[in-house]
């Protein structure tokens, strides 16, 4: 049986693996177009949250269909594409996990992620 200390410690472990699987998500307001792979099917939809990793999408077209896909991503006038995997589908949308990108756009994608960081600590230490 674990006492009090190793439990704690166990309990924060097992919270960052949590945060360390899913990556640290921002909320994020963008236009997005998602193509299914093998298709010229072109969806719409808005990414309201974002990560190194993935990103929530808010659409009920893909909420039926788990495919490869192929999304764009535009906002403060720069542009991200990358492959990505449909990861969870819920009533307002779906969370996909990016994959393949090329060096440019990983650089588009980390300097969303760092002004959106910044943003959330000015709102947290104003």
């Amino acid at each position: 049986m674990l006492d009090r200390s190793q439990r704690k410690r166990s309990e924060c472990y097992a919270h960052t693996m949590n945060k360390e699987q899913r990556g640290l998500r921002f909320p994020f307001d963008a236009r997005a177009e998602v193509s299914v792979e093998n298709s010229t099917k072109k969806i719409t939809a808005r990414v309201t949250e974002l990560s190194l990793r993935g990103c929530f999408l808010e659409t009920t077209s893909l909420a039926n269909e788990i495919h490869r896909l192929r999304i764009k991503i535009w906002h403060s006038d720069q542009f991200f594409e990358a492959s990505a995997e449909v990861l969870y589908a819920r009533a307002t949308g779906v969370g996909l996990v990016f994959g393949d990108m090329k060096p440019s756009f990983r650089s588009v994608l980390q300097t969303w992620i760092l002004a959106a960081l910044d943003s959330q600590v000015k709102l947290e230490h104003p």
